[in-house]
């Protein structure tokens, strides 16, 4: 039988991935003046975004999930926030023409602060040093103070993502996310992509579509769903402590709610069946999220959604694999083929660019466009053979014009990465890449489509 669980439980568990703090008596402090600040998302949002989850593990909505590898403290501007956002629109219109069915749109954002590292430690010129675990432990910059664990940058972090949650509900419900006008900045990007042609004929039937609702006295004037959207955040739940003092009685149910985001994950390095990331996820009532790499066998998957998603509860778990673009094929049927098997209902969301993440010959690491296309394609070739939902993808991103990622229609090289590489952590997508493997997965889905009724006008 289960232990009862509560929100420290997680305490008595082998626990990895996280930092040693030198003051202990600062860390409680911290997690205790972060038990008395307000939520920074409410349990009727995270219900929402589990409604909207089950409709995509039946194949009826897709899920959207993006933003940056880690967010910065010292990038904290509001353009960079509209920006990402705007791109994350973009993709949302885009890919809810191809797949012709609701997009949910949750963004890696106001939280996404700390980072799995595969060593505890980095080493440069004979000095050996704490890793850098993300702006809410310690400094990227390369000196014993910068990284030495500081439990106050929780609370930075807190009152960075409050700040952000605030723009974003301003932007997701003022205006700014009219479809009309995502739309146009679409058309802007057709004209301008030296691959515009292949997306001006999706481009155009959407524009044929809004002008036909606009005929029929559907506009963002009349009809309040054209000018407004629901956005959800999400965070890997790294730091526990953290977690923990973010994690609120919900007064209308009596569960148990991460206040910190709406959805929360496990990441391959911390998804142990005993461990505490396990342990404390379980007992939450958000929808949370579980990394599945090239180690995780279809057994061991299982016991992990038991331990879960005991109720099997449609939209409680994601599943977002991340198995590299050569293996998807091999790796992936005997995952989808066990779950299946054994009634379990999770959501199927593909990760292109974890496993796929190289080291250039100018010494940066870095992701190759075409690689990150494959993987995505692959996955949702398995699920077609499978006869089982290709429910989402999960992007690392940004709305800046960075030069991070290899390759797509701007054709960045290895030797032009060093022209804008700016991220703190992994590579990211550029806003032109996103929207290209946007518009290139929307081009997969609406064929499907007609292939489909095709079938379906053959049988009937």
């Amino acid at each position: 039988m289960a232990q009862r669980w509560t929100p420290d439980t997680w305490r008595g568990k082998p626990i990895e991935q996280v930092p040693e703090y030198p003051d202990g008596d600062a860390l409680d402090r911290v997690e205790e003046q972060l038990r008395r600040y307000p939520p920074l998302v409410f349990a009727g949002e995270a219900r929402r975004l589990k409604a909207r989850l089950a409709q995509a593990a039946d194949g009826e909505a897709f899920l959207l999930q993006g933003g940056d590898c880690a967010e910065s403290f010292a990038e904290f501007h509001p353009d960079n926030i509209r920006d990402t956002f705007r791109v994350l629109l973009q993709m949302a219109v885009v890919l809810t023409f191809g797949a012709a069915c609701p997009v949910v749109k949750v963004g890696r954002m106001a939280g996404q602060f700390a980072k799995p590292r595969s060593s505890d430690t980095e080493t440069r010129d004979g000095v050996t040093l704490p890793s850098y675990r993300g702006d809410n432990v310690n400094g990227m910059e390369f000196t014993a103070e910068a990284r030495r664990p500081d439990p106050d940058r929780l609370v930075q972090g807190y009152n960075q993502s409050a700040a952000t949650l605030n723009l974003l509900r301003a932007f997701a419900q003022g205006g700014y996310a009219d479809l009309q006008k995502v739309h146009q900045w679409n058309l802007g990007f057709v004209a301008d992509s030296p691959l515009g042609e292949r997306y001006r004929d999706l481009a155009n039937r959407l524009d044929e579509t809004l002008a036909f609702m606009a005929a029929c006295g559907l506009t963002s004037e009349t009809t309040p769903q054209l000018r407004e959207t629901d956005f959800f955040t999400s965070h890997e739940g790294l730091l526990l402590n953290y977690e923990q003092a973010m994690t609120r009685v919900d007064s209308t149910t009596g569960d148990w709610y991460d206040t910190s985001a709406h959805m929360l994950w496990i990441g391959d390095r911390t998804r142990r069946l005993d461990g505490a990331h396990v342990e404390f996820m379980r007992g939450i009532h958000n929808p949370v999220a579980l990394k599945a790499g090239p180690a995780l066998e279809p057994d061991e998957l299982i016991r992990l959604i038991d331990v879960l998603n005991p109720a099997n509860e449609a939209g409680r778990l994601t599943v977002i694999a991340r198995l590299g673009a050569d293996q998807v094929e091999r790796l992936l049927p005997p995952l989808i083929r066990t779950v299946r098997r054994e009634g379990r209902t999770v959501v199927w969301v593909c990760d292109p660019m974890h496993a796929n993440t190289v080291k250039s010959a100018n010494g940066y690491k870095t992701r190759h466009f075409d690689r990150i296309l494959t993987e995505v394609r692959s996955f949702f070739a398995v699920h077609k053979a499978e006869g089982s939902h290709a429910g989402g993808v999960h992007f690392e991103m940004t709305g800046q014009d960075v030069t991070e990622c290899v390759g797509g229609a701007q054709a960045i090289t290895e030797a032009g990465l060093s022209d804008r590489y700016h991220t703190h952590c992994d590579p990211r997508l550029n806003a032109k890449q996103a929207l290209e493997l946007a518009f290139l997965l929307a081009e997969t889905l609406k064929e499907e489509r007609v292939l489909e009724r095709g079938r379906a006008a053959a049988l009937s």
